[in-house]
């Protein structure tokens, strides 16, 4: 990752306000709520919310992220909630989890270019165990055109073909668009997301 985006990172999850709030995202609390804990891989998890929510449902979570400000952030509102999670600082395009080693592997709007994408992908699927199950969610690629916000770069988005395509050994059970709404300051305005759930046979 480039010192200049990793600068940049630290300094937003340096203000004085949580830059994504602290609540679970909303797909990750629906399509998870039900599975039981055991242990969990949140790749590129920022100021942790999810990584927290997880904790505190029981799982046990390993959390990376690049940036040192998001997890010193994510640490210190796991501390204020009673929760533990491994805090790992790694750089994604070089950093790969252990194989078949995580009853859980999350990617929530990890948006880097996409050979690096492809690579964060096959090492996520790669670390799902037997009878596991990996969920990624993100902006879609037609969301510059047709949805609100997010990175408008096409290059960093994601298309639910092209995410399913690099999760080999997986079965795919879910590979589509959702829509997200978000509140502005013009009022609600609808965000185009690509959603993905795979599990590897047990």
């Amino acid at each position: 990752m480039e010192a200049s985006e990793v600068a940049a990172w630290d300094q937003r999850y340096s203000g004085p306000g949580l830059v994504w709030g602290a609540g679970p995202n909303r797909f990750v609390a629906e399509e998870l709520a039900a599975l039981p804990p055991g242990r969990a891989i949140d790749l590129g998890c920022g100021e942790g919310r999810n990584a927290i929510w997880l904790a505190g449902r029981g799982w046990q979570v390993t959390a990376v992220d690049f940036s040192a400000a998001g997890l010193a952030r994510a640490a210190r509102l796991a501390a204020e909630r009673g929760v533990s999670v491994d805090w790992v600082q790694a750089d994604l395009l070089t950093w790969q989890p252990a194989p078949r080693s995580y009853g859980l592997v999350l990617i929530a709007y990890l948006h880097l270019p996409s050979a690096g994408l492809a690579r964060v992908f096959r090492g996520a699927a790669a670390a799902v165990a037997p009878g596991g199950t990996l969920l990624l969610n993100g902006h879609d690629r037609d969301n510059i055109a047709r949805g609100y916000g997010g990175p408008q770069d096409p290059d960093r988005l994601y298309t639910p073909a092209a995410v399913a395509a690099e999760l080999g050994g997986l079965d795919i059970r879910r590979a589509e668009q959702v829509l997200r709404t978000v509140q502005t300051t013009e009022g609600e305005r609808t965000a185009i997301d690509t959603l993905v759930r795979a599990e590897r046979p047990a």
